[in-house]
């Protein structure tokens, strides 16, 4: 056959030749001349691949290069093509030297099964892992699982394909599982299962848990019921009833299901109600009950279709002859039992309204299961008890067995809620129906049970009382009160200390729910003497209540033993502590003071004295009170008085204003208003919180206004006005202004703006210089205060009438003082006298101010000369500077500006 001339070697491969004629076994020059023939058609690289594998047949570099190039020329052929048998030929080539590569026999492998030759491909698998050391194993095992995986390879060979892989790895037999369960291998996907879950050691390499396998065990199981053999089911899936306590419900209806597709539906049915009677959550009984009666409908629907899908039996013609069924031996056996047992009530197939009368049955005992799944629980849970006998409500034979079962099953230690309520309830029962001797029976061993507490066991004895009562039994309830509060006698208490536990039985006589009850028995059917020694053995068991000392005080009174309540009453304060004993002294000294009013004067003195002495700050109100109202009643005014005084020192803080109140309104209605002035400034100075302080201050003020004393009752605002910021408390500032309104003049009310804009400063976190806009609303105030003033009628004052007068004097323009500075003018308050010897000189408007000396009668004095420096103007800061702007507005325009009336005779004077 002639080569193709492409094929031998060009001019430029002649250097190549060369060079491995030389040196034929060279690797390098191999792979150079490979290189350089790299952009040359396949089949010339090919022919040198084949000398350089011929020359070198044990080079991987060489026979992995060539088989890829192989690959690369086969790869969008189809598998029927030819050239994939060569390049099958050229993989065996290879493994021939290549054999130890896992490399090779992947690809190899790999290329085989994309021809889809399952035998070959098989036996290559195989061959691959004799080959190969077990370390390389792991390479040729990943597309050998996948190779069987595929469609077509036979599921036996897949079977031992994946047997022999888990004795190499038993890890992956969850694998193994999967593809059982794919295949549709039911019986072994369970032993292996089975094996696994029994295998303690076992870890999943997917994440599964245990309680996920066994569930997918259970699921099996269940579905494939008839397919799966050799497997105590049964067992299996209750074990994971025990196993696993959050799938009880589902495990349960798993079972029952298997039992369906068994065809075993009494057993079934047994399953279902096992697992009612055995669940203790409320989740999985409603998950058990759904299914159950979903299973019972259905069956009923079943049974139904059938009936109707079934033709009946004709009946025998009756032109037939009838002859005896036994003599016809022609007959098979079937159609001689249908003949036979045709009609009789054994072979009915019609159970439809048996079937119907089980559903409705288990619908009626929906409530009774659920409840005992409650109790199951917690067994000592009351409440449950109670409603399982309302469950049973109509039918007394179970209510009686549920009561018997509760009494005998709830331990009163661990109860949940009040045991005694059970016995109470039994009893209770029993007397319904007419039946006192056993209710008498079930109280007697109700009183005998150690209860958790002394109120349980006093509860059944008021309830036997009780039951007495209502049947008229007066005497049998005395007595029963007598036995349950009777001590223990001294031989009981020793043999119960011997045993080292105390029943409550032991506490009961001092149960005072038992005393209160035995008490207003004795009240009600007994003598008052009995009564009385009733009320002492309480008072001697120191067990009494206040109530009880009001009861037994009251019972007397009642009796006319007046002495004997005070007495009651005496004992009651004695025992008893604030805040408890608060109703007894208040109920004891107005039952004194009713009683002998002024009679024991001093006694009831003494009382309250003591009384007061022992109360708290916050308790003694209500004494002081009554104490005061005695003294207004039956004793001295003063003494009264006094008493107020003390009360507004011992109450607490917030009830001293209105303790105040009442003493001051008192002070006045005895002894006229006047002398409430004292009691107010008391008040004001005893420390009251601000705003009371203020309160009050605004009431006094109110008060000497209306005596006519309106300078007193201005100082009093002066002071009150300390407490009242003008932001926060706009009230106060509006009550002053209209004091000023009606009362006041020019000089009070600017006397108010001022206090109150030096109160807003005090307030504030900032003190700032008031800017000129606010002074100037502080004129403009002055004059809506004196436009008020003329709307109100009130004539000017004299003050005004004399500015009026001197508005057309001449002024002079600018006033110096000594050193050269302007003085700051000062508007004063005062008038001018019209006439006498005082003519043209400042009369002040209020008499009682004090007069000082003005600077001109101190020139005769002795002159001391004294060093006078000027103050850097950088201490005003721009206050001096404001001053001086003003003052030289004034010089320009003081002829026109009016001023005040003392500034003007001033400057008139220095003028001449």
């Amino acid at each position: 056959m002639a080569i193709s001339q492409d094929l031998y070697p060009s001019q430029e491969d002649l250097v190549y030749e060369e060079e491995i004629l030389r040196n034929p076994f060279s690797l390098k020059l191999w792979w150079r001349y490979l290189i350089s023939k790299s952009d040359s058609p396949f089949k010339k690289r090919f022919v040198i691949y084949e000398r350089a594998l011929k020359a070198l047949p044990g080079s991987y570099k060489l026979w992995h290069a060539y088989l890829r190039e192989r690959l690369e020329i086969v790869r969008n052929l189809p598998v029927t093509h030819p050239l994939y048998d060569s390049l099958n030929n050229t993989f065996e080539r290879g493994l021939v030297t290549m054999h130890k590569m896992p490399r090779i026999w992947v690809m190899y492998l790999q290329t085989l099964t994309a021809q889809r030759l399952v035998t070959r491909t098989r036996r290559t698998f195989d061959r691959a892992l004799c080959a190969l050391p077990v370390t390389q194993h792991e390479r040729i095992w990943e597309p050998y699982l996948v190779f069987v995986g595929q469609e077509g390879v036979p599921i036996e060979t897949s079977l031992r394909v994946y047997r022999r892989y888990l004795m190499y790895d038993p890890s992956h037999i969850e694998e193994f599982i999967e593809f059982l369960l794919k295949s549709a291998r039911w019986q072994e996907a369970a032993e292996r299962l089975a094996f696994v879950l029994n295998d303690d050691q076992f870890y999943s390499i997917k994440g599964k848990t245990k309680h996920k396998l066994w569930m997918e065990l259970c699921e099996l199981l269940v579905r494939h019921a008839n397919e799966i053999s050799g497997l105590n089911v049964d067992a299996i899936i209750r074990g994971g009833i025990r196993k696993f306590t959050d799938e009880v419900g589902m495990l349960w209806t798993s079972l029952a299901d298997y039992y369906i597709r068994k065809n075993l539906l009494e057993k079934a049915r047994d399953v279902y109600e096992e697992g009612m009677m055995k669940v203790v959550t409320v989740r999985d009984f409603s998950v058990i009950f759904d299914v159950y009666s979903r299973f019972e409908e259905s069956t009923v629907a079943k049974k139904m279709e059938m009936m109707s899908s079934s033709d009946e039996e004709e009946d025998e013609a009756e032109e037939e002859e009838e002859e005896d069924v036994r003599l016809n031996f022609s007959l098979s056996v079937k159609e001689l039992q249908r003949k036979i047992l045709n009609g009789f009530w054994l072979n009915d197939d019609n159970d439809v309204d048996l079937r119907l009368a089980r559903l409705e049955e288990l619908m009626n005992r929906r409530p009774a299961l659920a409840n005992s799944v409650l109790l199951r629980q917690n067994p000592h849970n009351v409440e449950q008890w109670h409603r399982r006998v309302k469950i049973f409500e109509g039918d007394a034979a179970k209510q009686i067995l549920t009561y018997t079962e509760a009494v005998r099953t709830v331990d009163p230690m661990k109860a949940l809620g009040k045991p005694h309520t059970l016995w109470v309830a039994f009893a209770k029962l029993y007397e319904d129906h007419k039946d006192l001797v056993n209710t008498r029976v079930i109280l007697d061993k109700a009183v005998q049970v150690n209860y958790k507490t002394v109120d349980h066991l006093a509860s059944v004895w008021c309830e036997w009382a009780e039951m007495e009562l209502r049947h008229k039994n007066f005497k049998g309830a005395l007595e029963l009160m007598r036995r349950a509060t009777a001590v223990p006698t001294v031989e009981v208490k020793r043999r119960v200390a011997a045993d080292g536990n105390e029943p409550v039985q032991m506490k009961l006589h001092r149960s005072l729910r038992l005393w209160s009850f035995y008490v207003d028995l004795e009240e009600s059917l007994g003598t008052l003497e009995s009564t009385r020694a009733v009320y002492e053995k309480i008072l001697d068991l120191r067990i009494a209540t206040p109530q009880i000392i009001l009861n037994y005080a009251y019972l007397l009174e009642e009796n006319k033993y007046f002495e004997d309540a005070f007495k009651v009453y005496e004992r009651g304060v004695k025992i008893f502590k604030y805040p408890h004993v608060k109703d007894i002294w208040v109920t004891y000294l107005t039952k004194f003071v009713k009683r002998y009013g002024k009679a024991k004067l001093e006694r009831a003195r003494e009382l309250f004295e003591h009384a007061v002495s022992m109360a708290p700050s916050d308790s003694v109100r209500t004494l002081y009170l009554q104490y005061a109202k005695l003294e207004e009643d039956y004793g001295l005014a003063k003494r009264a008085m006094k008493v107020y005084e003390e009360a507004t020192k011992k109450v607490p803080e917030g009830q001293r204003l209105e303790m105040y109140e009442i003493y001051i309104s008192r002070a006045a209605e005895i002894f006229g208003v006047p002398r409430t002035r004292e009691i107010y400034e008391q008040a004001i100075e005893s420390g009251l919180p601000h705003k009371d302080v203020k309160i009050m201050c605004i009431k006094f003020a109110e008060l000497e206004r209306s005596l006519g004393e309106i300078d007193r009752s201005r100082a009093v605002y002066k002071y009150a006005s300390q407490y009242a910021d003008p932001r926060s408390d706009p009230e106060f500032w509006n009550k002053w202004h209209e004091f000023e309104v009606l009362h006041g003049n020019e000089d009070t009310y600017r006397e108010m703006l001022r206090i109150k804009r030096s109160v807003s400063a005090s307030y504030s976190q900032t003190h700032f210089i008031l800017p000129e806009n606010m002074m100037q609303k502080d004129k403009i105030d002055v004059e809506e205060a004196k436009d008020e003033l003329k709307k109100a009628g009130l004539p000017d004052d004299e003050m005004a009438a004399l500015e009026r007068q001197l508005m057309a004097a001449p002024m002079s323009t600018t006033v110096t003082s000594k050193d050269g500075g302007r003085r700051v003018g000062f508007v004063s308050a005062g008038v001018i006298s019209q006439s006498g010897e005082n003519a043209g000189k400042p009369v002040t408007g209020n008499g009682e101010d004090i007069e000082l000396p003005d600077e001109d009668e101190s020139d005769g004095e002795d002159n001391v000369e004294i060093a006078q420096k000027e103050v850097p103007a950088a201490v005003f800061g721009g206050l001096a500077r404001k001053r001086e702007e003003d003052g030289k507005e004034a010089e320009e325009d003081g002829a026109g500006k009016t001023l005040g009336a003392l500034e003007r005779i001033k400057r008139q004077k220095l003028a001449q």
